[in-house]
């Protein structure tokens, strides 16, 4: 293999991006592609395979664009370049940027950071109900509430309703101390925190006592026609397919419904069937309808998160494959 040296310019003002504090994101580079990278002045020498120097050059260059564009690059970011360019798709990272859903009360923008939240996003844009699974960090409530709140700020709905089922993870809390409103609020706190982020307290008060923003426990959606709403079931995976079913038949004229869960979390009894996973059969083949599947790719969060992720689904592939040898002895 011939071994090559390569210039690129950089921008002095997007340096500090790019190279992450203490270098972190060149090491990460010259570490995954086996490549050397030297700061030359407003260049970069690239010093490797010839192969691996383009790939080198590509993901400086994404991540060059994405500073430009006053983006925080992030150690995902870098990641993601990496196993786009692997695929020899860089571009596609720039394109997935260009997707602004809405923007935070501090004028931060909401926009997807995969192509799996990507094509979450256009599937959310195109069909009348979507299924969100996939693993905790993949954005799926925090980009659904996104486009609920840019369609309702659109006039594109009335109002907003989030439910999820009230199940406690694990442990018992017990008695819980007020009125039926407290009671049922330690388990909508992961919604109340995305509205609170992208809508502000304020705003989200001011609607939320007019009726306009509810967030209930999925109990309360029973007998309910639901006109002209947008409505998100989060943790979908600890529905029964009764209260599944319930749920999808609340659905009026002028909704958009997003469902989202994890189906490695389950939270119910367990002998008991998941609502997600008999919806996930049931209704498959339906037009206007779409199950997106996200997958450890599409964590956002801590890198360490996407490891965690990445362990257990092989964990538990294994553990599968060692059920089903067992079965056939």
């Amino acid at each position: 293999m011939s071994i090559i040296e390569t210039i690129t310019e950089l921008p002095a003002e997007c340096n500090g991006e790019i190279f992450g504090q203490f270098d972190t994101h060149m090491k990460k580079i010259e570490r995954t592609l086996h490549v050397s990278i030297i700061n030359r002045d407003s260049g970069l020498k690239v010093i490797g395979g010839e192969v691996n120097v383009r790939r080198a050059i590509e993901v400086i260059r994404t991540l060059t664009e994405l500073a430009k564009r006053g983006n925080t690059v992030t150690e995902q970011n870098v990641d993601y370049a990496l196993s786009l360019v692997a695929e020899d798709n860089a571009n596609a990272l720039l394109e997935i940027d260009q997707d602004i859903i809405t923007r935070t009360v501090q004028g931060k923008p909401v926009k997807p950071r995969t192509m799996g939240q990507k094509h979450y996003v256009d599937m959310i844009r195109q069909k009348m109900i979507v299924f969100g699974i996939g693993p905790a960090g993949t954005g799926k409530t925090y980009l659904a509430m996104a486009m609920a709140i840019q369609a309702f700020k659109n006039n594109e709905v009335n109002r907003i309703i989030m439910t999820r089922p009230a199940i406690e993870a694990g442990e018992n809390l017990g008695f819980l101390p007020g009125d039926l409103q407290s009671k049922v609020d330690p388990y909508l706190r992961p919604l109340y925190d995305a509205l609170y982020e992208i809508m502000g307290a304020e705003s989200f008060l001011h609607n939320s006592e007019k009726g306009l923003i509810e967030v209930a426990p999925l109990a309360y959606m029973r007998g309910r026609t639901l006109d002209n709403a947008y409505i998100i079931l989060d943790e979908a995976q600890n529905t029964t397919p009764a209260q599944m079913k319930m749920f999808l038949t609340r659905i009026g004229f002028g909704s958009k419904v997003i469902v989202t869960g994890d189906l490695t979390q389950k939270d119910l009894p367990k002998d008991a069937v998941s609502g997600l996973e008999v919806a996930q059969k049931v209704l498959g083949k339906l037009d206007d309808l779409a199950f997106v599947q996200l997958t450890s790719q599409d964590v956002v969060r801590h890198p360490l998160v996407q490891k965690i992720v990445k362990a257990y689904e092989e964990y538990e592939a294994k553990k599968e494959a060692s059920r089903r040898k067992e079965q056939k002895r």
